[in-house]
């Protein structure tokens, strides 16, 4: 079940005994519980019929004796278990390898029958449970496995525009990636970020670089994506500028991310060069990009030849070792490493 799809069912009221919410991207963990937490039981409810339990603190056997329960002023009580990666004996270790049998085959036992009026949340974060394992098999069979798979850096854009526009504004696509490559892909942050700025917007208002200058202090001039634009552009006093720029603020300044931006960049250019339909719908959808940005790699074909790009890939893997202090034999700055690798790359 998608992320949208179990919002819709939570929208209309259709509820399961129990969620398995699991993975890398909390963004979603939360939006889920919030959503269960918030909006299930009013107020007076849940005194009574609402716990929140944290993977730590608890013990399988007792989160499991309480989700048997039954409600006391509502339809459905509601047990949330945040942290539940940390709940250490969730994955039964087998009925021979302990004496606690009862304990340890709680959960499995429970997702056969489950309480009807018990609504029970798990936020496992950060990882997934193994397959193989008799839990997961049982989860995906008797309840709502949820698997948040953290984003792909190049699909951050999209889903900042499509978060922007549920929230009743619009957003530029600059900008959208500005934020993408300032926050990278936490979608949390992301989110957070989003929100403080739109407070002191109007509805429907459009959010462009200057307001994230503004507001959230990425420079429009001064930035991983401006870099990128000089290069492929070939614009050696712009592209110097913003090297310098970056030279002046080692502490603030990563390398590493500007250096993965550009290796994504030409990959992808080398994989423009090579397709035999350039046209913007197909080489969006094999180079997974927004057809919207196929323009600047069709610009940026005619600079850089096929060749000079599987150079340049090769340039760049060179500077991410020596960023990482392999092969420096002259123990360069960041600064002067930076430097360099930006007049490979444009020569």
């Amino acid at each position: 079940m998608t992320f949208e799809q179990i919002l819709k069912e939570l929208n209309d009221k259709k509820y399961h005994p129990v969620y398995f919410l699991q993975g890398e991207e909390t963004y979603y963990i939360d939006a889920i519980s919030n959503h269960i937490e918030n909006h299930v039981l009013d107020d007076a409810e849940r005194s009574f019929d609402q716990t929140v339990l944290y993977g730590r603190d608890s013990d399988k056997s007792a989160i499991i004796a309480l989700a048997r329960q039954f409600p006391m002023m509502a339809q459905h009580q509601v047990i949330i278990v945040k942290e539940a990666q940390d709940l250490k004996d969730l994955i039964s270790k087998g009925k021979a390898a302990s004496k606690k049998k009862e304990q340890q085959d709680a959960l499995e036992a429970y997702l056969e029958h489950p309480q009807p009026s018990t609504i029970l949340v798990f936020c496992h974060k950060y990882k997934k449970l193994a397959k193989n394992t008799t839990l997961s098999k049982m989860l995906e069979k008797n309840a709502v496995l949820f698997d948040s798979d953290l984003l792909r850096d190049d699909k951050v854009p999209d889903w900042i525009q499509q978060f922007v526009t549920q929230k009743g504004y619009n957003i530029t696509p600059k900008a959208a990636i500005l934020l993408s490559e300032y926050l990278g892909n936490d979608l949390s942050k992301i989110s957070n970020e989003i929100g403080k700025l739109i407070i002191s917007l109007k509805s429907g208002s459009q959010i462009n670089e200057t307001i994230i200058e503004a507001n959230i202090g990425i420079s429009k001039d001064y930035n991983a994506f401006e870099l990128q634009k000089a290069i492929t552009e070939r614009n050696f006093l712009k592209a110097n500028r913003i090297v310098n720029y970056f030279a002046s603020e080692p502490k603030s300044y990563s390398i590493q991310r500007d250096i993965i931006l550009l290796y994504r960049f030409f990959l992808k250019l080398l994989i423009y060069h090579r397709l035999a339909d350039k046209s913007p719908s197909n080489a969006g959808a094999k180079m997974g990009v927004s057809p919207y940005f196929i323009k600047d790699y069709a610009n940026a074909a005619k600079v850089y030849s096929q060749q000079k790009v599987i150079n340049n890939i090769a340039t760049l893997r060179e500077f991410d070792l020596k960023s990482k202090g392999v092969n420096n034999t002259g123990n360069l700055s960041v600064g002067f490493m930076l430097k360099e690798m930006v007049f490979r790359l444009m020569s």
